[in-house]
């Protein structure tokens, strides 16, 4: 196995900037997961470490040695692709040996690797089988074994279980860890999925527009976001924002945040973990929520915490929990995973917070048991002690000097924050 550095690592292709100087380095053995939107460059990095591309500017150096200008086919890395690239006339221990017929080994050594990918992988009754008679599951699990017998410098996944339902995705993605635990190859993952990113990783690289965002460790990524971006698109539902104005003393630890129509004082230890808030007294600021920081009233009933009447748009059932999606009378900041067609009889006042009025769209999760009901007004309450701020101007997190209860330490320093590319 080796080190991967990235140098300044660019790509254009006509006048798309895929890459925009990405400069990176993953250790021996670690375990890395490039994730972003579609378009956001991830894929072009992974084909650019691979061989696949060119190079427009910048250097890929695998083992401390520049690759530049060395074919894919001598880079001596493992490519698992999301469409399996199985030969269809192979059977599977064909295709898993495939990779071994131009190098120097035994027949005897060629079937022993095949066999331990097969007994690694739970393929050892499928060997004599062709590609079209294996499940998509099945089909995956014998791409990868022909990545594993080449024991290569590093495995590079490009979004090899996309093609797979949730439950089978799960399954593989334990899998493919307990694979690294077993070989220690360095490995570069690219996803769309957050999920498979924050479950895989010891480092996630966020990309957005070609250009990295942030890069940390899921606790991280989570706890500590360095900007907008980066905060909207880790957790599932998304984070909630706003635009709103602080106001009042810092030096008594005295502040009140207005969100739209509300007014809550924040609790002073948030100016005591960011006292850079303490230069945004009398200006505008954006706020952000996760939906996990709200409770329907009557579970949180008692505890001194600010409320918020909100008019409910829908409920999800996910059998643990309830995701309340719900109208925000703030315009400026719009949550940007909902479509939705307001409707209802709710009386004049709450009309003003349904969407078509300018309100934003938020999700609050919230227990399976709350008794609320699509179309309900009703309070939810908000922890603030959970609450992120942001630049408006620049999206740059206001941090603190570590992250939330229950994440490891993360000064702000020791984050790689890029502008946001959204």
């Amino acid at each position: 196995m080796a080190d991967i550095t990235l140098d300044r690592l660019t790509k254009v292709y006509d006048e798309t900037l895929a890459v925009d100087n990405l400069s990176l380095h993953i250790d021996h053995g670690e375990f890395v997961v490039f994730v972003g939107p579609s378009g956001c460059g991830k894929s072009t990095a992974l084909r650019l470490i691979a061989g696949l591309e060119k190079v427009t500017a910048g250097s890929v150096a695998l083992g401390g040695r520049v690759v530049n200008d060395i074919e894919a086919n001598d880079r001596d890395v493992a490519m698992v692709f999301q469409n399996y690239s199985l030969y269809p006339h192979m059977n599977v221990a064909e295709n898993i040996g495939f990779s071994l017929r131009s190098r120097e080994l035994t027949a005897a050594e060629m079937e022993r690797r095949v066999a331990e990918a097969a007994r690694l992988l739970g393929l050892e009754n499928l060997l004599d089988r062709k590609p079209a008679t294996l499940s998509a599951g099945q089909r995956q699990r014998a791409a990868i074994g022909r990545a594993i017998v080449r024991q290569p410098q590093a495995f590079l996944l490009d979004e090899p279980f996309s093609n797979l339902d949730a439950k089978l995705r799960g399954l593989m993605r334990a899998e493919l860890s307990r694979i690294h635990q077993r070989f220690g190859t360095t490995t570069v993952y690219v996803t769309h999925d957050q999920i498979e990113a924050m479950s895989l990783g010891d480092r996630i690289v966020v990309l957005s527009r070609g250009r990295v965002q942030q890069v940390g460790s899921p606790e991280e990524l989570f706890f500590a976001p360095s900007n907008l971006f980066v905060a909207g698109f880790v957790g599932s539902p998304g984070m909630n924002f706003a635009k709103a104005r602080l106001t009042g003393n810092p030096a008594d630890r005295d502040l009140v945040i207005e969100v739209g129509p509300f007014r809550w004082a924040l609790p002073p230890d948030q100016l005591l973990h960011r006292p850079a808030l303490a230069g945004y007294v009398g200006r505008e600021i954006v706020i952000g929520l996760r939906p996990s920081d709200f409770a329907w009233t009557p579970e949180w009933r008692g505890r001194d915490m600010p409320g918020i009447a909100v008019d409910v748009i829908g409920v999800e059932l996910l059998g643990t929990e309830k995701h309340v999606v719900f109208a925000m009378p703030t315009p400026e900041v719009k949550h940007p995973d909902f479509d939705y067609t307001a409707g209802g009889d709710e009386d004049e006042d709450m009309a003003l917070f349904r969407p078509e009025h300018g309100a934003s769209v938020w999700t609050a999760r919230v227990g399976p048991w709350s008794k609320v009901f699509g179309s309900d007004i009703g309070e939810l309450t908000v922890d603030l002690d959970k609450a992120y701020f942001f630049d408006p101007d620049t999206g740059q997190a206001i941090h603190h000097g570590s992250v939330r209860p229950g994440g490891a330490v993360a000064p702000a320093s020791a984050l790689v924050v890029a502008p946001s590319g959204s």
